[in-house]
């Protein structure tokens, strides 16, 4: 059986007769779209997706802070900045 990952699930004959009921219905919680009682796709809020890109971007920027951190270094004076 797989995990889905929604606390709401709608069938994607529902999602089809009822697509605007649903979406203001979850608001800002991920749904999970099911075909056949299997989980077929998700339906996120615009507003969901955007904070989700937002914190894989901050965990690229770790990761490419977390490979730095050691150097190497360039020394440089403020007059050459």
């Amino acid at each position: 059986m797989e995990t889905i990952h929604a606390d709401m699930t709608v069938s994607v004959t529902e999602l089809k007769r009822n697509f605007a009921s649903v979406l203001s219905t979850a608001q800002n919680t991920p749904i999970a779209v099911l075909n056949h009682n299997k989980p077929e796709a998700y339906l996120l809020s615009a507003r969901h997706y955007q904070n989700l890109m937002e914190m894989l971007e901050d965990l690229h920027d770790k990761h490419i802070v977390e490979e730095r951190i050691d150097g190497p270094f360039v020394e440089v004076s403020l007059d050459e900045l």
